[in-house]
């Protein structure tokens, strides 16, 4: 099985998209993950952009937000559409609202389906914060109630909501496991989504932990005979990113940050067995 690896976009908006997508490919990813806008203009320059620099795409769904569930409905649709369109490798969805009930959820769930369905485009919906997915026991009851249902799995907004490394919630986390279809490999901890920098020595637990659960996730697709898997390492600027009190000054780099990730992951899942 190869493993595609993904950039994000998250973070270097304010960077030239062409020189963007020239650091992609010099640092060694094979694609982006990214939204698109809605004007069909600046669409078809970014869709050129990314397939001039012979890159893949992922496409990301994050912006629906509106609290009037019907409101809600169609601008997520709307959406779906607009990537659907794109001819994206998946879409990647952030998908309702934690306050939102079961049944107004399933439904977005839903709709999603049947985007997928009509534009033949896989649609997959991320473990986030303020989403349905928000956390471990609900998501649970999502998957177990809506068997189709495959996930985007960031498990670091877990550990953030639980206030833990979920030791207490195995039959949960090995259900997303079973149930995950792409990784965003951000490392969480009990008191945020993000450590401040996996490369150094007092944030090493939180990064074996997650490898131990991202080794699960590659090895079963592993052994199911799937030809590729996709990772996008996402550690995000701030406020995800610790900055400095007064000047707002990352204490880290982003972009170091998820080339070094990327690289870390190359090495540990370059054999055709993982332990």
């Amino acid at each position: 099985m190869e493993i595609k690896y993904f950039c994000p976009h998250w973070g270097s908006k304010h960077i030239d998209f062409n020189l963007f997508l020239t650091d992609v490919k010099n640092a060694g990813y094979d694609g982006v993950e990214m939204s698109l806008p809605p004007d069909q203009n600046e669409k078809a320059s970014i869709l050129e952009a990314i397939s001039n620099h012979d890159l893949l795409f992922i496409a990301q769904h994050w912006e629906t937000s509106d609290i009037d569930f019907e409101k809600h409905k169609t601008e997520y649709r709307s959406r779906l559409v607009n990537l659907a369109t794109a001819n994206p490798m998946f879409i990647n969805s952030q998908t309702g609202k934690d306050f939102f009930t079961f049944e107004q959820n399933a439904a977005l769930i839903q709709i999603a389906s049947e985007v997928s369905e009509q534009y033949k485009v896989r649609i997959i919906h991320e473990t986030h914060r303020g989403k349905f997915s928000f956390a471990a026991h609900i998501t649970a009851d999502y998957l177990t109630r809506l068997p189709g249902l495959r996930l985007g799995f960031d498990i670091s907004h877990w550990c953030n909501v639980a206030e833990s490394y979920l030791h207490d919630q195995q039959p949960a986390v090995d259900l997303a496991i079973s149930r995950a279809d792409h990784i965003h490999a951000r490392v969480g901890y009990p008191e945020g989504p993000q450590v401040p920098d996996p490369r150094v020595p007092e944030w090493k637990e939180a990064v074996d932990i997650h490898i131990g659960w991202w080794k699960q996730i590659v090895e079963n697709h592993r052994k199911a005979g799937l030809p590729v898997f996709t990772i996008t390492t996402e550690f995000g600027p701030f406020p995800y990113m610790t900055s400095m009190p007064f000047t707002q000054q990352p204490i880290s780099n982003q972009w170091d940050i998820n080339v070094y990730m990327m690289k870390m992951l190359k090495s540990l899942f370059s054999d055709k067995q993982v332990n």
